[in-house]
């Protein structure tokens, strides 16, 4: 249920504007909007990340501890991990979005973006962006690759489980409960990373595509 509304809040950020553009061809947006743009935008893939990471977790837990699956994974142990993931991820892009509106635009007014991202920003900005830049690489080591480790370790165990189960017919149900959350994960982290971890002079617009699997496929899956 979380993840669904996380979904639904996600696309609701740009997909919308993006529709009212192809059909009025008035891409202009407010100053205040593009930065709210920016900050929702970056809430909701924060608060994915952290969340797929709690989901393999459950996952883990239901494979190789089914037994205690409904004392670790109970209703109030799953609402303290939900407030907790939507609270992480609405704060870690506050300093961010802060820094953003600081920056003067005075080369130009023109996103080379269909929404308001961090990349195409810092691109017209003709203030000094490096510390934005710096900041984003560290909280990309800390949020990407701590939850990634999370996810990624906790299918190590899954798979050393299913490897351990003798019936083929065993093995194929097991993993089929993991399926549609290992897909969303691959796809969601390929995506991401190719986005953001990268320098900001190699972004080009024509790997929007990137930006495009994030914000309509994944939520769309």
């Amino acid at each position: 249920g979380s993840l669904s509304v996380l979904d639904i809040s996600s696309a609701s950020t740009t997909l919308p504007n993006l529709l009212a553009m192809l059909h009025t061809q008035d891409k202009t947006i407010s100053f205040a909007g593009c930065i709210l743009q920016f900050y929702f935008f970056m809430a909701f893939a924060i608060t994915e990340f952290i969340l797929l990471s709690a989901m393999a977790y459950d996952r883990y837990v239901a494979i190789c501890y089914p037994l205690h699956y409904a004392l670790r994974m109970s209703l109030k142990h799953c609402a303290k991990i939900i407030v907790g993931v939507w609270v992480a991820g609405f704060l870690d892009p506050v300093l961010h979005s802060v820094l953003i509106a600081k920056l003067s635009f005075c080369s130009s007014n023109h996103i080379n973006h269909f929404f308001c991202d961090l990349t195409p920003l810092l691109r017209i900005s003709c203030s000094d962006t490096s510390p934005i830049e710096m900041i984003n690489y560290i909280y990309g080591v800390i949020v990407g690759f701590s939850t990634f480790a999370i996810t990624s370790s906790s299918y190590v165990f899954i798979m050393f489980k299913i490897l351990n189960i003798c019936s083929s017919e065993g093995k194929k149900k097991t993993l089929s409960t993991c399926t549609s959350h290992l897909t969303c994960v691959i796809i969601f982290y390929g995506t991401m990373m190719c986005l953001y971890l990268r320098p900001t002079k190699s972004f080009s617009p024509n790997q929007d595509i990137f930006a495009l699997l994030y914000v309509v496929l994944i939520p769309m899956l």
